[in-house]
């Protein structure tokens, strides 16, 4: 109470509030003070506290990278980039599921677009992940992500990634079951067109991988250099709470996390010398993986961690 005291007391003196308007809690806290008449701020003022909107407002995380962040050159991990991109495409898609009076879900990632690496990020840079909801079906909401980094020194920005993901609605009462997903408006009815389009051919690319299989590659014993088993590696991760979702189940940008790192071993390994990660083609997720719990639990699941491996594509 004595913080929303705060909140109320600063917009009056500041000249920008509503007299006689209410004003939520949740609205006071997120409010920033700039300058401007008191109809434009009370404008600002109704779009955050109104939960419809919101989907219209893109969303945008900002953080800068740290040592832990990128690899010995200095140059910031793909994986790190790949979940923060998952991390704004979920916080939008969720926020644009729960827009509507119904019951609550959590948006789980689908599927993910090729995206490029279009120039390195470097330690002390700052990366600016901006999502925006492009399309919308019964039940699958596409995002767009763009990511720039910015050099806080000089100022300069620079377009690192772009990508389009695909996430779907999950109720948080019951995880199989997925809910319908509020449409949203366009300004052309070109967009809603080209929008279509673009599901139909990731829901068919994402069908035709489900059932593939003959892609794994057995490892061998003692294999040859420079042959696709000799640079076979993997990797296990003990899922953790801090790896999931409100359901229990890992992030879609945690597993691309680690696939990231599994396949940069892969490569630095048959290269020799330092890696980077230069894109990334379609990545369909089937299935769920679910977080570890105690053994005593006599509902633990058969797969508490997270197996990966990978190899070489190209023999040399």
């Amino acid at each position: 109470m004595r913080l929303l005291a705060w909140a109320l007391r600063l917009c009056e003196l500041s000249g920008q509030g509503a007299p006689g308007r209410p004003v939520s809690a949740r609205v006071c806290l997120g409010l920033r003070i700039s300058k401007g008449p008191r109809e434009r701020c009370w404008a600002s003022i109704r779009a955050v506290g109104t939960r419809s909107d919101l989907p219209s407002h893109p969303c945008v995380a900002t953080r800068i990278m740290r040592p832990d962040d990128a690899n010995v050159a200095g140059n910031v991990h793909g994986g790190t980039i790949l979940k923060m991109i998952e991390e704004a495409g979920a916080i939008i898609s969720t926020r644009h599921c729960n827009s509507q009076n119904g019951e609550r879900c959590v948006a789980a990632l689908a599927r993910v677009e090729r995206t490029d690496f279009l120039s390195p990020m470097c330690i002390g840079e700052v990366a600016h992940v901006s999502a925006e909801i492009t399309y919308t079906s019964k039940h699958s909401v596409e995002v767009q992500v763009n990511v720039m980094s910015e050099n806080i020194l000089t100022g300069t920005k620079k377009l690192t990634n772009k990508a389009t993901l695909w996430y779907v609605p999950l109720s948080l009462k019951n995880v199989d079951k997925v809910l319908e997903v509020p449409p949203v408006v366009y300004s052309r009815q070109e967009q809603e067109e080209e929008g279509r389009k673009r599901y139909e051919a990731q829901k068919l690319e994402r069908m035709e991988t489900k059932w593939r299989n003959g892609d794994i590659v057995q490892p061998a014993l003692n294999p040859e250099p420079n042959t696709v088993s000799y640079s076979q590696s993997s990797l296990i991760h003990l899922v953790g709470p801090s790896d999931c979702t409100l359901h229990g189940f890992v992030h879609g940008g945690v597993t691309m996390k680690l696939m990231d790192e599994v396949a940069g071993i892969v490569a630095a390994r048959h290269c020799k010398t330092n890696i980077v990660t230069a894109s990334v083609d379609a990545i369909n997720f089937h299935d769920k993986i679910r977080k570890a719990v105690a053994a005593s639990d006599p509902e633990s699941p058969l797969l508490c961690h997270h197996h990966l491996w990978a190899h070489d594509l190209h023999e040399q």
